[in-house]
């Protein structure tokens, strides 16, 4: 899922422990302006209930929540997986005087899609919306995984990136990103995993769609998919205990459909997410890792949001290490074998502070200019570091991979094996691409 937001305190005078505020700012759907349901289909309306998304903290219970055998029920936000005659769809929260930034409006959305409970393992927020497990209480303590549980990370991160590049292929001009969601929705269970976003916090679709001026947190709803957007999908799979995060840039109409300026920022935050990725190794500082990302955006003309992060993962969706995307003197702890989380800075064309919808998740720039977002799963090795969601050999190539002067093709990480895997790997990409 995308980056959870942060809000860091460093030590103060007169304090005896080290203060960590998370918070994580969600998001939600986009559509046009103004919005109409055809005449010719019958759909009920309904307001989704309010709620407070601070991924850290406590929240109330919402009425009507379901254990039965499924997930999927639970007050207004229960039942089928795709609109038909006579379905209900839901209204996000909104406000008659909320002043968006951007073009994006927020659509209708679907209910909540059934995953099977009898037969896929559930994360254990599914049923109730709220998050067991909490991070250390200081951000330097990082979890080292065993051997088997790399194993487990390496399947999640795999079947995260076939989810990834199955959404990615649907993108193109009249599509809804509520389609896209069904696609990934039903790819991920046919894999039998769990889509990790749905009910986190009650986010209720499988993955986040972010076009245009969404830094993170779309939900998926009605608005079709326009030629020339960009889109960033963010898929996150919960296999066999274990969490797998990635998300990419796709150009609605393909690479020609993008104007310059676009296809300047979707260059510049794929290099400067390189360059971070390079960076990583055993020794080195977390903390470290936002200065690359700034210097490099900043010199391009561009802003690194500093409101969202990346994080740890594992069993656990969102844990330690919390890594910055801008310059800062975080105690964030040191890289060693065994951490594994994600490097996903978002990166604007314009101002980098966030406007939050009505909805409590969708984030938006505040002057509406367009934002872009990469990101990966990472694994740190003796000898470097490997992306357990790098691409595989059906994965497509983009223009910024063919044309990186940072890094020319897909890149798979820096440790000797993921080399000659990423060597393999381009031979045949770049080659058929060409």
């Amino acid at each position: 899922m995308h980056a959870k937001a942060a809000d860091m305190s460093a030590f103060r005078a007169g304090r005896s422990a080290f203060v960590v505020l998370i918070f994580a700012a969600a998001a939600a759907a986009f559509a046009p302006p103004t919005h109409r349901v055809p005449s010719s289909t019958h759909y009920r309306v309904t307001a989704a209930p309010p709620s407070l998304l601070f991924m850290n903290k406590k929240k109330k219970r919402r009425s009507g929540s379901s254990t039965s055998k499924g997930f999927g029920s639970g007050g207004s936000s229960s039942a089928s997986a795709v609109p038909s005659s006579g379905a209900t769809l839901v209204k996000p929260k909104t406000s008659a005087k909320f002043n968006y930034a951007g073009t994006i409006r927020p659509g209708l959305q679907t209910p909540k899609r059934v995953v099977p409970s009898e037969k896929i393992a559930f994360p254990d927020y599914a049923l109730d919306g709220q998050p067991k497990n909490r991070p250390a209480l200081f951000p330097w303590v990082i979890e080292t995984k065993k051997p088997e549980e790399i194993e487990k990370m390496r399947a999640s991160g795999r079947c995260a990136r076939e989810v990834l590049d199955l959404a990615g292929r649907a993108v193109a001009p009249g599509i809804t990103t509520d389609e896209i969601d069904r696609i990934v929705h039903e790819a991920t269970v046919s894999r039998g995993a769990y889509p990790s976003p749905l009910n986190y916090h009650y986010f209720p679709k499988s993955c986040c769609t972010s076009v245009n001026e969404v830094i993170c947190h779309g939900i998926p709803d009605d608005r079709p998919l326009e030629e020339g957007d960009i889109v960033n999908i963010d898929i996150t799979c919960y296999l066999n205990g274990y969490h797998g995060d990635c998300s990419e840039m796709f150009v609605v109409g393909g690479e020609d459909a993008l104007d310059n300026e676009g296809r300047r920022l979707l260059q510049t935050t794929y290099d400067c997410w390189v360059k971070a990725l390079n960076f990583v190794k055993p020794g080195n500082d977390y903390k470290d890792i936002g200065a690359i990302i700034e210097d490099h955006v900043t010199e391009k003309g561009f802003t690194t949001v500093k409101s969202f992060c990346g994080h740890g993962i594992g069993s656990v969706f969102h844990t330690n290490p919390n890594i910055l995307h801008y310059r800062n003197s975080e105690p964030a702890g040191k890289m060693a074998p065994g951490h594994t989380f994600t490097i996903e800075p978002m990166i604007c064309e314009g101002g980098a502070s966030y406007l939050m919808w009505p909805d409590d998740w969708t984030a938006t720039t505040k002057d509406g200019g367009r934002s872009a977002q990469f990101e990966h799963t990472l694994l740190i090795t003796p000898d470097g570091v490997e992306a357990l969601t790098a691409k595989i050999e059906t994965s497509p190539v983009q223009f910024w991979e063919r044309e990186s002067k940072v890094h020319k093709g897909v890149w798979s990480g820096t440790s000797k094996e993921a080399k000659e895997r990423e060597a393999a790997l381009n031979a045949q990409l770049l080659g058929s691409s060409s």
